[in-house]
């Protein structure tokens, strides 16, 4: 039986400004107020984290950041380590999302190393994976998949990473309006946990969330919920909009 409780977490990506954020938060903290069974997260801009969290502070509503550094401190301008992100009041952090893999140089071995880095300061990481279309058609989905997950969780061990999210993000879905079916959703998500369970054992696979991320919204996350395998949404353009992302947090 699956007891994972399930993750809805809203990437936020590079919108909003602190009082657009802060307004949207205190929407978001109303509306799901009387929600229970059900985790959820929302990943403002940097800027936007300190007053974000005295909205939620208290509430439903869980904090993350959309990426940080691997190194504790340094001559690293412009980055953001995790102990930075822990004292801001994260509890999570999105790691090797498609967009930051696409355009800002991440790649699996960098990310294996920001998980490192965010174990080792208590955040939950929320480790992206997904194939891009022309991996999907050329029937190189589950390759690209053991190749992300294998390189991104080198070297660690069951008992650090017992609280790490996996989103898989088919990258052909993001922002497209583009979903995978249900079905397709579910293959790979039970491909996944075969994969974790492979690597690292039975009881990790059993715990592990795996999240769908792809034009995740109101309409579908029902039909999405309702496979055995995931356990929740990383969802972009809906989360930011308090209404439309309460609704897919009640699915």
């Amino acid at each position: 039986m699956n007891t994972r409780t399930p993750l809805i977490a809203g990437n936020w990506k590079m919108y909003k400004t602190n009082a657009e954020a802060v307004e949207t938060a205190g929407r978001l903290v109303e509306l799901v107020a009387g929600t229970s069974d059900v985790d959820i997260m929302i990943t403002p801009v940097f800027t936007a984290i300190d007053p974000v969290c005295t909205v939620v502070k208290g509430s439903r509503v869980g904090l993350g950041a959309q990426n940080l550094y691997w190194e504790k401190e340094g001559a690293y301008t412009g980055e953001i380590s995790a102990d930075m992100l822990v004292s801001a009041g994260c509890q999570y952090v999105i790691i090797g999302h498609s967009e930051r893999r696409q355009y800002f140089g991440e790649t699996d071995e960098t990310v294996n190393k920001k998980i490192g880095a965010a174990i080792t300061a208590n955040l939950i990481p929320v480790f992206c994976i997904g194939e891009t279309e022309a991996e999907r058609e050329s029937g190189n989905t589950f390759s690209v998949l053991d190749k992300q997950v294998k390189d991104g969780l080198k070297e660690k061990v069951v008992e650090d990473i017992g609280s790490l999210v996996i989103a898989y993000e088919p990258v052909w879905a993001i922002g497209t309006g583009k979903t995978a079916t249900s079905d397709q959703a579910q293959e790979t998500h039970k491909y996944i946990r075969s994969l974790i369970d492979g690597v690292f054992g039975t009881a990790l696979a059993d715990s592990v969330r795996i999240l769908y991320g792809g034009s995740v919204k109101p309409a579908n996350v029902a039909e999405l919920m309702a496979m055995p395998d995931i356990d929740g949404a990383l969802v972009g353009g809906a989360s930011l909009d308090a209404e439309s992302f309460s609704r897919i947090v009640k699915f």
